[in-house]
């Protein structure tokens, strides 16, 4: 159970952290990159679910997704170790199963995508857009984590493999959150994106002479008149 009776600490200020198993490592390391990322995104569901008028079957899923980032980025400060003193916190299978579920939840009431779609809509439909962007951010991140680190248990400190289910929860949750970003669109739908082949360019304005020979027809363009 977390007891924080001080939020600054001052053990950061040389530019090294600790991760899980109390490793100490270089803040620029590429595990805390990945959690932290997971840490934007969680804000960003917040700011989305703050925008209001989202369905609520979606501020639903998200009450529980937000929790569940709150695990990833406990797995991913967590190396893999043999055989832990403790049982660490870590992703289930379980929890991506249900992120696959809800994902074909949504995209049954939705219509055929014919092109891709530009982060739009409602207010909060475009707040999801941009957690589903850094939710992207987060799992290259974590797959870089990955490549360096491995994906084995280890019984040093600090040099366990990261946890393969919490990037692939990850990638789950950017695909339910695109599904998210259309329901949340409102009545105006998909903003979808229109090749360059296909695009017109928007009108020109008016020149000034022509604003100008506009006011004079009309009675008068200053108020009171």
């Amino acid at each position: 159970m977390v007891n924080l009776t001080r939020i600054y600490t001052r053990t950061g200020d040389a530019g090294n952290t600790r991760l899980s198993d109390n490793a100490e490592v270089p803040k620029t390391d590429l595990r805390v990159e990945a959690y932290g990322a997971v840490d934007e995104t969680n804000s960003n569901l917040a700011l989305a679910v703050a925008h209001g008028g989202l369905p609520e079957r979606v501020v639903e899923m998200l009450a529980l997704i937000r929790n569940e980032l709150f695990d990833v980025g406990a797995d991913l400060s967590t190396p893999l170790h043999p055989s832990p003193q403790y049982p660490p916190l870590r992703v289930e299978q379980s929890s991506i199963d249900r992120l696959e579920k809800w994902c074909d939840e949504l995209g049954a009431e939705l219509p055929s995508l014919r092109s891709f779609i530009l982060p739009g809509g409602s207010p909060a439909a475009a707040q999801l857009h941009v957690a589903r962007t850094v939710c992207r951010r987060a799992e290259r991140v974590a797959w870089r984590a990955a490549q360096i680190h491995g994906t084995e248990p280890s019984a040093e400190r600090g040099e366990g493999g990261v946890n393969l289910l919490a990037i692939t929860y990850l990638n789950r949750l950017s695909d339910l959150l695109f599904n998210m970003c259309r329901t949340a669109a409102g009545p105006e739908g998909d903003v979808l994106w229109v090749p360059g082949t296909d695009r017109q360019p928007p009108r020109e304005a008016p020149q000034p002479h022509e604003e100008m020979r506009t006011v004079h027809r009309g009675e008068s363009a200053l108020p009171g008149r």
